[in-house]
C-alpha cells in the first residue's frame, strides 16, 4: 500500500488503521473507568499502576510507558502509568505514596494493542477538593474541549494551541510550553509536535488521516517547570497545582474523532468535560 506522508514524516492513517487505533484507545478508556472507584484517600499509586498492568496483560496489550527512555541519559520509566499528584505536572512515578483527601492526581495511560498505540490522561479529584483545585480542573477540561473543536482538515496547529492558551491565560493560569502533544500510531511518540500555545492561522495545516494527542498541562501559577532528581517527574516551579487532560485524536473528513473515549467510558458526573467525537 502506498502511504502518503506530510512534512516531518507525518503518516496519514487509513480508515482501517484508525479503526485499529480505536481499539487501543478504547482499552485506555476502560482503564480510566476501572481506576475511578479506587482513586480515593489511602490508595497507593503503585496499586493503581498494578491494576492497569493487569488489565493490559489480560487483554494481550503492551505497556508502552514501561521501560521507555527517550535517550540513553534518561533512566527507563519504571511504571505502567504515570501518576502526577498536585504540583507534579507530568511523568510522576507510581510508587508507594498514598493519596490524601483533597489531592488531584493526573493518571497518564498508554496501551499497545495489535501494534497500535492509545495514549490519554485524566486528572482525578480525590475526595473533596478545594474550590481552587476544582476550578483548575474545570478550566483545563475546557482547554482540551476548545482545542478539540479546532481540529479539522485545513485548520492549523496554531489554532489548536491558541484555543488552549486563550482560555488558560484568561483565567490567570500558565500553560506549560516545554512539553506538548505528539503524533501517535505505531509508536508512542511520532511527528508532529503539538504546542499548547500558538497563534491562530499559523503552524502545520491539518490533513485527514493525521493522528495525534492534545494534552494541555495547565498550572495554577507560573508556567515554569522543573525536573526532579528521579529524571522523570516534572513539577511546577512555584509549587502550585497543575492539571492535565489528554485525548488521542484522528483528523477526519468532517472534523475529528476521539480515539480514547474516557469521557464516554466513565460516569458523566465524574468527567469535567464530554467533548463530542
Amino acid at each position: 500500500m502506498l502511504r502518503l506522508t506530510w512534512f516531518f514524516m507525518i503518516e496519514l492513517r487509513s480508515p482501517s488503521e484508525i479503526e485499529s487505533m480505536k481499539r487501543a484507545g478504547d482499552l485506555v478508556a476502560r482503564a480510566f473507568a476501572l481506576l475511578r472507584p479506587h482513586v480515593r484517600a489511602g490508595t497507593r499509586l503503585d496499586e493503581l499502576d498494578r491494576m492497569v498492568a493487569e488489565l493490559l496483560r489480560s487483554e494481550g496489550a503492551g505497556a508502552p510507558y514501561k521501560g521507555y527512555r527517550p535517550s540513553p541519559s534518561v533512566p527507563p520509566f519504571p511504571g505502567t502509568v504515570c501518576a502526577s499528584v498536585n504540583e507534579q505536572v507530568v511523568h510522576g512515578i507510581p510508587g508507594p505514596r498514598k493519596l490524601r483527601d483533597g489531592d488531584i492526581v493526573g493518571i497518564d495511560i498508554g496501551a499497545t494493542l495489535g501494534g497500535w498505540v492509545g495514549d490519554a490522561c485524566y486528572t482525578y479529584a480525590v475526595g473533596d477538593v478545594s474550590p481552587r483545585a476544582r476550578k483548575l480542573l474545570d478550566v483545563t477540561g475546557e482547554c482540551l474541549e476548545a482545542a478539540i473543536a479546532e481540529v479539522a482538515p485545513g485548520k492549523r496547529l496554531g489554532d489548536v494551541g491558541a484555543a488552549i492558551q486563550e482560555i488558560a491565560e484568561s483565567n490567570g493560569y500558565g500553560v506549560v510550553k516545554e512539553l506538548g502533544g505528539h503524533g501517535v500510531g505505531r509508536k508512542l511518540h511520532e511527528d508532529p509536535h503539538v504546542n499548547h500555545f500558538g497563534k491562530r492561522g499559523h503552524g502545520l495545516r491539518l490533513r485527514e488521516g493525521m493522528t495525534f494527542t492534545i494534552e494541555p498541562m495547565v498550572n495554577e501559577g507560573t508556567p515554569e517547570i522543573e525536573l526532579l532528581r528521579d529524571g522523570w517527574t516534572m513539577v511546577t516551579r512555584d509549587g502550585k497545582l497543575s492539571a492535565q487532560y489528554e485525548h488521542t485524536l484522528a483528523v477526519t473528513r468532517g472534523g475529528c474523532e476521539i480515539l480514547t473515549p474516557w469521557h464516554l467510558r466513565m460516569d458523566e458526573t465524574a468527567a469535567p468535560i464530554a467533548p463530542a467525537g
